[in-house]
């Protein structure tokens, strides 16, 4: 798979991902929750909606599997992206209020969502490694 259409790929999955979290994030700290808690909620919902569609389109090939190993490398990314994501967004907050920080964050995430980019494609996804050659 060529880098172009990996790129393209995770771009246009990305997009509808980040309307999902940023939707949810929003929301939830507009009128529920800090936003903390709210940004953790959104990039679950985006999370998941973006791990299957990344595994079985953007990332899909010979090399690459979707399966327990992938879900796991998945999970270990999501959680230390959420957390780096997180604090951003929190200290901005903290720093600046309530608005600036929902209105930073979409850099937040083209922050967090270009490492991401680099992890799936050369980690999460792919097949073998370790004692493990092949299987999922």
């Amino acid at each position: 798979m060529t880098l172009r259409r990996h790129l393209g790929s995770y771009a246009a999955i990305g997009l509808l991902q980040w309307l999902v979290e940023y939707g949810f994030m929003l929301a939830l700290s507009e009128w529920v929750m800090p936003v903390e808690p709210a940004n953790v909620i959104g990039r679950l919902a985006g999370a998941m909606l973006g791990f299957w569609l990344n595994g079985k389109w953007t990332f899909a090939g010979e090399g690459t599997h979707v399966g327990r190993r992938a879900v796991l490398r998945f999970v270990l990314m999501w959680l230390v992206l959420t957390l780096l994501n997180t604090w951003l967004v929190g200290v901005i907050d903290e720093d600046y209020g309530l608005r600036r920080a929902q209105l930073l964050k979409p850099l937040v995430d083209m922050l967090s969502g270009g490492i991401g980019f680099l992890l799936s494609r050369h980690w999460v996804y792919k097949k073998g490694g370790g004692g493990n050659q092949g299987r999922p």
